[in-house]
């Protein structure tokens, strides 16, 4: 089918995924990290504290997520969607209102759910559930709104919290939310797409086994491809999140890091469609071994030079990586374990996504405060997506192999 066929007759589902995904930029940390700096001086907090603090309701929301994200298979999408986009205007007005350190903790464990887990998760459930042969394509143009986050909203914020300031904000943020978001995508979704016309006329003829999340959770090769396919947002959210205190140190403007946000989704948006048509060619789990390369020289470069253009080129790797993995991320465990159970089985990936994403700020914090010199952080950021996609490498090999002799098929009464 060709492309744009593809996206005028989908054009309500896909557009609902890419809202869902721009929306959830509410709760990424590349958009809270950028009022770090004046929640650190609200409070008095240090770097370590606030990335602590930040790890902490991460976590929360991580574990809260293996529970709450099971909704998406019981419940219909529209009834989750409308309660989510809720749920996330509370937060974001307590965001607005916060007081306290307690307080915030709150706010940040909510946002966090709701935003990165659950804006994203319920996105990325729907296009595995609704999509097959067209499953790469669907993801892939969903995931766009998380890029066009990416290269609007750090402006937008800085913008206008030079107005309003920054709780001024995100009470309009709040507004957004209630007002365009909310209606856009109860009306988008009234309708629920039912899967059709979406298989190969060449795939197996036998069925694909079923995994349930007990079995998927019993099978290394999970632990070490989710390993590589987290390494981004590990390393991303982790850089964001200090974004302020990188930019102090190299001595450049926090106008200039927003900007390079640009260049970034400029990447990421050209990269995650080509790679939602490689996965509809050659499949995620070919593809699983190289998207880790950018990322890591991303790393180095970031590490190794300090003149403002580093920036822009960090950027543009990162985006590299960040296209592919946003695509791989939503095709791979449905290629791999089936769509059936996919919500119970992504809830605990983006549960570790999570984590990740929390693990970063909070232990790169307390090192900044130990005085370890940040470009040794980031080569170790480098040396770590080098051994995972040597352990990718491995990993697909044994899968496809698995596949191949069979195990798709004498797995499908059982699933």
């Amino acid at each position: 089918m060709p492309f744009f066929s593809f996206i005028r007759d989908n054009l309500r589902w896909l557009f609902a995924g890419l809202l869902l995904t721009f929306f959830s930029s509410f709760g990424q940390t590349y958009f809270i990290s950028l009022v770090a700096g004046d929640l650190r001086a609200e409070f008095n907090l240090s770097h370590g504290e606030f990335g602590g603090l930040y790890m902490a309701a991460t976590l929360l929301s991580a574990l809260s997520l293996t529970f709450v994200g099971k909704v998406v298979d019981s419940q219909p999408l529209a009834v989750v969607s409308g309660g989510v986009v809720v749920a996330l205007a509370l937060f974001s007005a307590g965001m607005a209102g916060v007081s306290s350190v307690a307080m915030l903790f709150v706010v940040l464990y909510g946002l966090r759910l709701f935003g990165q887990g659950m804006m994203t998760h319920v996105a990325m459930t729907a296009m595995g559930r609704w999509y097959d042969a067209q499953r790469g394509r669907a993801v892939s143009v969903a995931s766009l709104g998380i890029q066009c986050g990416e290269a609007s909203l750090p402006l937008v914020l800085v913008t206008l919290s030079g107005i309003v300031g920054w709780r001024g904000a995100w009470w309009i943020g709040v507004g957004v939310l209630l007002l365009v978001a909310l209606p856009a995508l109860m009306m988008l979704l009234k309708v629920e797409r039912i899967p059709r016309g979406t298989i190969h006329t060449d795939e197996r003829a036998a069925p694909q086994r079923q995994w349930t999340r007990a079995e998927v959770l019993r099978d290394p090769a999970y632990w070490v491809m989710s390993a590589g396919t987290l390494a981004p947002p590990f390393i991303g959210t982790t850089i964001f999140f200090h974004q302020v205190y990188l930019v102090e140190l190299r001595g450049w403007s926090m106008e200039l890091f927003a900007s390079a946000f640009m260049a970034m989704s400029a990447m990421t948006i050209t990269c995650a469609l080509l790679a939602g048509y490689l996965v509809d060619k050659v499949t995620a789990l070919r593809l699983l071994p190289v998207f880790l390369i950018p990322l890591g020289l991303a790393c180095v470069l970031l590490g190794a030079v300090t003149h403002p253009a580093a920036a822009f080129g960090f950027m543009a790797l990162l985006g590299i990586s960040y296209g592919f993995s946003s695509t791989l991320f939503g095709a791979l465990w449905p290629e791999i374990y089936g769509s059936r159970n996919l919500g119970s089985i992504r809830s605990i990936t983006v549960a570790m996504m999570v984590f990740a994403s929390a693990l970063g700020p909070g232990l790169t914090g307390y090192l900044i405060d130990a005085g370890v010199a940040y470009s040794t952080q980031v080569y170790a950021m480098a040396l770590y997506c080098l051994v995972a996609a040597l352990a990718l490498t491995l990993t697909s090999r044994h899968v496809r192999r698995r596949q191949a002799r069979g195990g798709v098929a004498s797995g499908a009464a059982s699933g």
